[in-house]
C-alpha cells in the first residue's frame, strides 16, 4: 500500500509556461521526436528505411537507411549503412557513408567508410579505407540509395553454353 502524505503531494513532471521540453532529436534540424528502437531480442533479415533516428541494440543482417542512427554496444550489424550521422558502439560489418561518423570505444568496424567528419575514440577497432568527402551522399542518386546498391552483386553463374 502506498503511503499517501497530504503534506507533500504526489511529485508530477515540472510543468513549464513554455510548455514541454522537447526531446533531444528536436534540437537537431528536421530531427523526429521518436527514436525507432531494433531491440537487443530482436533480428531482422532485411533492409531497414527510416526518416527519422533509428537505434540498433539488436542484430540487423541487411543495409540500414536514416538521417540518424545509432548502433547500440551489443548491436551486430552485417550491411550498409547511409546516414546524416552514424554513431557507432557495437559491431559492423559494412560500409558505411555519412556527412557526421562517430566510432566509439567500444565499436568494432570492417569496411569502408565514407565521410565528412569523422572521430574514432580511443579503444575503437576499425578496419578498411577511411574517405573524406564534401558531400559523401551526394554521389547516390534514389537509384543508388536501393539495398541492390548497397549490398556487392552477387557472382556470375557460369554459362555452359559460352565455352571458348
Amino acid at each position: 500500500m502506498q503511503n499517501l502524505n497530504p503534506a507533500s503531494p504526489p511529485q508530477l513532471a515540472p510543468t513549464s509556461t513554455l510548455g514541454p521540453r522537447p526531446g533531444i532529436a528536436q534540437f537537431r534540424p528536421g530531427g523526429s521526436s521518436i527514436t525507432s528502437v531494433i531491440g537487443p531480442d530482436l533480428v531482422i533479415h532485411g533492409n531497414l528505411t527510416s526518416k527519422g533516428e533509428v537505434q540498433i541494440e539488436g542484430e540487423v543482417q541487411g543495409d540500414i537507411y536514416g538521417t540518424h542512427v545509432v548502433i547500440g554496444e551489443r548491436a551486430r550489424v552485417t550491411g550498409g549503412v547511409i546516414a546524416e550521422e552514424c554513431i557507432i558502439r557495437g559491431h559492423l560489418l559494412g560500409t558505411v557513408r555519412g556527412r557526421r561518423v562517430l566510432l566509439q570505444g567500444s565499436s568494432h568496424v570492417e569496411g569502408d567508410i565514407y565521410h565528412q567528419t569523422m572521430a574514432i575514440e580511443q579503444g575503437a577497432f576499425f578496419e578498411g579505407k577511411s574517405r573524406r568527402t564534401d558531400d559523401p551522399l551526394s554521389g547516390l542518386n534514389r537509384s543508388e540509395r536501393t539495398p541492390e546498391a548497397m549490398s556487392p552483386p552477387p557472382p556470375p553463374l557460369p554459362d555452359a553454353s559460352s565455352e571458348e
